[in-house]
């Protein structure tokens, strides 16, 4: 896999020369997906590498051009090339995305090199639509480059990226201002190249401890395992749209912690779901689903006690929950949820994520 902060900063480039390698070396590889962007330096490196037809789909009196899945499977070279994994496939092809394809393609016993910027990982979503204002709608599910043998990240200080835009090498000419105007500002590049590395650190150090020998590994695992042994995390959400950034949040502390995520909704008795609340449960399930979360309605108007009860029975080590809605009433003289979880599940750690997305709110005027 190919990683870069955005477009532009050469993983594509870096893809073909990798195939011209791999093609030296007497190894089978094709071009299954190519996107040039009229790059012309691209187009030429792409040049006496076996390139397969594209795939025509009529969708609404359009003609749309996308990855020949058939053919590539009937082909079956050694490698083949895929530019652009978060890519969302014509309508009526085999998969809804393009890392699906790719999907088969491996299990079809085919090597895919391809390529990925970092704002399209799920999980960085909501981080991604807090740097810089744009909400990515194309993702593809971590795990897809968690599965890949490696990581190249492409790296390219952003003054360079700019300078390339301006220069006309990244997108036509017509769409530069607009582009150094909104995503391309030096503090978003900045920023979304730090979440690269980090990316990029994250899954070495993920692999490193997988297949690392046994022996090497005991004195530091023995130091760590009070900590890094049995995490469980248990995430509490509701069917509302800003559920999803909590369960993000939670993925993203799951991975640095080592262990499975669990998320609850605890529903109060007799409750009907408006056509809302049904949108946002679809939602909540679909991502937890991309994800590897797990879901757990459970229904009860004693929410304290029944996220106790699945925690215990879950083996959960660890709970994140929302800032909670100010109390009315006879509510207030409850206890705050935190507080009596603290109590229910005195070797459970409690954390409160913070909603990032208003900090900008709080700070005009």
């Amino acid at each position: 896999m190919f990683l870069g902060m955005a477009a532009g900063v050469g993983k594509t480039y870096r893809m073909l020369q990798e195939g011209h390698a791999e093609l030296e070396n007497g190894r089978d590889v094709v071009i299954g997906l190519l996107e040039t962007h009229g790059r012309e330096e691209t187009q030429r490196l792409a040049d006496g590498l076996p390139l397969l037809p594209r795939r025509r789909v009529l969708y609404r009196d359009t003609e749309l051009e996308d990855l020949d899945l058939p053919a590539v499977l009937n082909r079956r070279p050694e490698i083949c090339l895929i530019d652009e994994l978060a890519h969302t496939n014509a309508p009526g092809l085999e998969h809804a995305k393009r890392y699906e394809d790719v999907e088969d393609i491996l299990n079809a016993g085919i090597d895919v090199f391809s390529t990925l910027n970092v704002q399209h990982l799920e999980s960085l979503n909501d981080r991604v639509a807090e740097l810089s204002g744009v909400r990515v709608r194309e993702t593809v599910p971590d795990a897809i480059l968690g599965r890949a043998d490696e990581v190249i990240l492409i790296d390219l200080p952003p003054e360079a990226l700019i300078e390339r835009l301006r220069t006309g090498k990244v997108y036509a000419p017509d769409r530069v201002d607009s582009a150094l105007n909104n995503f391309f500002k030096i503090e978003n590049l900045t920023a979304l190249r730090e979440i690269a590395l980090r990316q990029v650190a994250e899954e070495v150090e993920a692999k490193r401890l997988v297949t690392e020998p046994h022996g090497a590994r005991e004195d530091s695992i023995a130091d760590a395992a009070p900590q890094a042994v049995g995490e469980r995390l248990l995430a509490l959400v509701e069917p509302y749209p800003g559920a999803q950034r909590l369960v993000r949040r939670a993925w993203r502390s799951a991975q640095r912690l080592g262990g499975p995520l669990d998320l609850l909704w605890v529903k109060p008795p007799g409750y009907e779901l408006s056509e809302d609340d049904k949108r946002s449960l679809h939602a909540l399930r679909q991502l937890a689903s991309v994800l590897g979360a797990h879901l757990l309605v459970e229904e009860s108007d004693q929410v304290p006690e029944a996220v106790a009860e699945v925690a215990a029975q879950r083996g959960t080590t660890y709970i994140l929950m929302g800032r909670a809605r100010p109390a009315r009433g006879v509510a207030r003289l409850r206890t705050p949820l935190p507080q009596r979880l603290m109590e229910l599940l005195p070797g459970v750690d409690v954390r409160i994520v913070a909603d990032r997305s208003r900090r900008r709110e709080r700070a005009e005027p």
